[in-house]
């Protein structure tokens, strides 16, 4: 059964340098209202550079979830006015691992976690690498890691991240239909 609604109200809580949290009420069709707290994200890419024979991932710390070191496909925020969706992944995979891409491709764009998140993200498939320079943001610890896709199976089941989830598990799919 499909029901459509309309924010009636919405008040700003909180705003920080990356979101902010605000709480919006909602009218259903059959008049029922509804509050829910909503955080606010500018949106954000991920990237999966794929060379040929490797998906370069990297591995950070995610101090809110408690992981020293977890293993992510690069990804940014739209954090840049009037940047677009591609080259704020081209910005990325420069930053993150010292890349760049002749070839884009957009696989997807997803919610993370849209109970709770308002942020969109965009999944580019990045070919026909090559080097660029590295210009890492400040207060960034990441390691490069080159995954062979002999070992995506095995990898896919540990990982933690959704976006990076998602993004191999469309990869694995893509690979298959090539």
């Amino acid at each position: 059964m499909r029901m459509g609604f309309e924010r009636i109200a919405s008040e700003e809580i909180w705003q920080g340098h990356i979101g902010g949290v605000r709480v919006d009420t909602f009218r259903y069709d059959d008049g029922e209202e509804a509050t829910r707290e909503i955080v606010s994200h500018p949106g954000a890419v991920t990237v999966l550079p794929f060379d040929g024979e490797r998906i370069w991932l990297v591995r950070q710390p995610r101090e809110p979830v408690g992981e020293q070191m977890l293993l992510e496909l690069p990804a940014g925020k739209l954090d840049v006015e009037g940047e677009g969706l591609e080259a704020t992944a081209r910005r990325e995979l420069a930053e993150e691992i010292g890349m760049g891409a002749r070839s884009w491709r957009h696989l997807v764009s997803f919610y993370n976690s849209p109970g709770l998140l308002a942020e969109e993200n965009h999944l580019f498939l990045a070919e026909d690498l090559f080097d660029e320079k590295r210009e890492a943001e400040e207060n960034e610890r990441i390691e490069i890691v080159p995954l062979g896709i002999a070992d995506l199976d095995e990898t896919i089941p540990r990982l933690r991240d959704a976006k990076t989830l998602i993004g191999l598990l469309w990869f694995r799919a893509f690979l298959a239909g090539r």
